[in-house]
């Protein structure tokens, strides 16, 4: 999606609706700063704010996403196109997701390990060996604990019986015996235990 072509638009259905920024951020309940972000293109409006803001604007959602009117001969084709590219957009945010997951978990893990080894080979006293041991074991779990949280929003897990995809909760993934992002639970459609893969999409292949 083009943000600057869908902010322009939004400018322009606002003057002809007669509102400026603060009257329409005011109506949303939001901030005038967030509605001159979607304007200049530098943000887009969150899904949940997205029909309020079309219904204030005169507009559907169709055409904010394409960043103009649509005649009712392309409606179909124009709506088609906009949800293949929030698909792809959505897509995009769980790959930045999974990647910061590494991003935060290899370098900290790196990290305590490091301070374990310092405080198990070399002379000191016993409360800084203590110490350190302790900043590390918290740090070791602090950041397994967000990754989980990371790797539990981002995408879906796929049933290897019934293939069927789905979001567990953080603590049933948390908790599932799991070989890198491939975790052992139960499906909520069949029922049945299964080594899940960690997938993007509803469609996507396996990551």
């Amino acid at each position: 999606m083009d943000q600057i072509k869908i902010g322009k638009f939004i400018a322009s259905c606002r003057k002809e609706q007669g509102m400026t920024q603060a009257v329409l951020a005011e109506k949303l309940g939001i901030s005038d700063r967030a509605v001159s972000k979607w304007e200049t293109g530098k943000s887009l409006p969150d899904s949940g704010i997205m029909l309020e803001l079309c219904e204030l604007l005169k507009i559907n959602v169709n055409e904010l996403l394409s960043g103009e009117r649509i005649i009712v001969e392309s409606y179909d084709k124009r709506a088609e196109e906009n949800l293949l590219a929030m698909r792809k957009e959505v897509e995009e945010k769980n790959r930045q997701l999974l990647r910061m997951e590494y991003l935060i978990s290899i370098p900290t893990v790196t990290a305590g390990l490091f301070m374990c080894y310092v405080a198990s080979f070399l002379e000191m006293p016993a409360w800084i060996r203590f110490l350190l041991i302790a900043i590390a074991l918290v740090m070791i779990f602090t950041v397994a604990f967000i990754a989980v949280g990371i790797e539990q929003k981002a995408g879906y897990y796929e049933c290897q019986k019934c293939h069927n995809r789905h979001v567990p909760t953080y603590w049933q993934t948390n908790l599932a015996m799991h070989m890198g992002r491939t975790r052992y639970m139960k499906c909520p459609e069949c029922g049945k235990w299964s080594w899940q893969k960690k997938v993007l999409s509803m469609e996507d292949r396996e990551v």
